[in-house]
């Protein structure tokens, strides 16, 4: 029997990755190249390229899914700031004729969501939400190990919530224009480039979030205000993930969760904006990594048909 391989591909901004997988979702490797500005023939062209490097390796057409940034509508059409050439376009089944099979997608934060419910400590809970805070924020909501799925495909955009005016009034923070249109999204102050921005506006200098945080090790006294601003708006904006969804565990991912101290302290950041009885979830880190937006792909892949021989 011919071995079946399923191709999970996580699409960014500056970079596109396909990770093939066995059936049984045992990533086997996977590869990277820059993601195509020119034009959306060029993105779809090298799409074609990876996926058919990978079939032309394992000997098969495997299953395809792909993770995008931004909103993936009920047409199955494309927003999203990163890749803008896609914008408007079907990119699922303009690449599905290309390649002659059908193809999967969702926006990646929620294929990170997704990949995450199905690990072994996903599957111990029955809400799951995955938040991914990187260059930017997003994440989903899943359900018994399924992807809730919203009307508009908006459901988890956690990082377009305003800016809280209680704690816009605390820190006297500035009110900043977002990338998506709207003003005042809580993504400018809470993504990785967030906390620069924070330290920006208390200090009136310029680091990079790398340097904030040693700043934050070493002691400096601007470094440990401004972490202290961005965990206490962290922890207003998870609160209300909680009290819109009610997951029993929220999966954190992206640059910043490799903060050890952001990890270790966001339980704590959470409990002044829920009711006082409210338990708050567990905060754990991606099981997978970088790689649970490929794998999250992936499963979607598998669940619309399998791999094909």
């Amino acid at each position: 029997m011919t071995k079946q391989y399923i191709y999970g591909i996580d699409i960014g901004g500056s970079k596109i990755e396909l990770a093939v997988f066995d059936a049984s979702l045992n990533q086997l490797e996977s590869w990277r190249i820059a993601t195509p500005q020119s034009s959306y023939q060029d993105f779809l062209n090298a799409l074609v390229d990876m996926i058919s490097s990978a079939d032309n390796k394992y000997q098969c057409q495997g299953a395809v899914g792909i993770g995008m940034p931004g909103i993936i509508n009920a047409k199955q059409e494309v927003l999203s700031a990163n890749v803008p050439h896609a914008t408007g376009k079907n990119a699922a089944r303009d690449l599905a004729t290309l390649i002659n099979r059908p193809v999967a997608i969702e926006n990646d934060c929620r294929c990170f969501a997704l990949s995450e419910a199905q690990s072994p400590v996903g599957l111990q809970n029955t809400r799951v939400f995955g938040a991914i805070i990187g260059t930017g924020t997003g994440g989903g909501l899943c359900i018994d190990g399924e992807l809730y799925k919203s009307a508009q495909g908006i459901a988890g955009e956690y990082g377009h919530y305003p800016l809280s005016a209680v704690l816009q009034q605390k820190y006297q923070l500035p009110i900043l224009k977002c990338g998506c249109g709207l003003t005042g999204c809580i993504e400018s102050y809470i993504a990785g480039p967030g906390l620069a921005r924070i330290y920006h506006h208390f200090s009136g200098e310029k680091l990079s979030t790398y340097e904030i945080v040693e700043g934050l090790r070493k002691g400096d006294v601007l470094c440990q205000q401004s972490f202290a601003c961005y965990l206490d708006l962290l922890g207003s904006t998870f609160a209300a993930i909680v009290m819109a969804y009610d997951p029993e565990v929220i999966v954190v991912g992206g640059g910043m969760s490799l903060v050890d101290e952001l990890m270790g302290n966001l339980e704590a950041a959470i409990v002044p904006y829920v009711f006082a009885d409210i338990r708050v979830p567990k905060i754990v880190l991606a099981e997978f990594g970088d790689a649970s937006g490929a794998r999250g792909a992936a499963i979607l892949a598998k669940a619309q048909g399998g791999a094909l021989s």
